[in-house]
């Protein structure tokens, strides 16, 4: 029996992180000022697609996870993106993949900082939600609709995320 691959966690970067989805932060400049000048309005910074349904925003709660992590799973959403968004301020794990004749190709690991938050475009292989930390709150912008949104890939051996 052959060792687990392992995986390397590596900052996440707007540019790394672009072929999956949109890294959402407030770097830059703001683009406009509101709330009688005390408030920047950081604008539009998700691509959010959906094929039929709606916007739905709901809470998740996870269990932060230890690392070493086995990843033994990915998942996408055929319909609609998917943003998450920490109600903390701590950083999360972030594991996609690009699709590779149907399933995932090969897993690129991420580390959110604090303040940032991601948006996986439709059909964007992706790990669960995966909080490094207490608490694992977060709000999450998806598509509500008929019809199944989720398909689940199983790896033959699981792969080991890490520093």
């Amino acid at each position: 029996m052959s060792a687990p691959e392992h995986i390397q966690i590596q900052l996440i970067s707007a540019e790394a992180f672009a072929p999956f989805g949109d890294l959402l932060d407030i770097a830059g400049k703001p683009d406009k000022i509101i709330n009688q000048g005390l408030c920047g309005r950081y604008h539009d910074r998700a691509q959010m697609a959906f094929v039929e349904g709606r916007a739905g925003l709901s809470l998740f709660n996870a269990e932060p996870r230890d690392l070493p992590m086995p990843l033994a799973m990915m998942e996408r959403h055929p319909e609609g993106s998917q943003a998450f968004i920490p109600m903390s301020e701590h950083g999360f794990l972030v594991i996609v993949a690009a699709d590779a004749g149907g399933k995932p190709g090969h897993p690129i690991a991420f580390e959110t900082q604090p303040g940032q938050a991601v948006n996986f475009h439709r059909g964007t292989w992706h790990g669960v939600l995966t909080p490094l930390q207490a608490p694992g709150l977060f709000a999450v912008v998806d598509r509500i609709g008929a019809g199944d949104n989720l398909q689940e890939h199983w790896f033959d051996a699981a792969y080991v995320v890490c520093r």
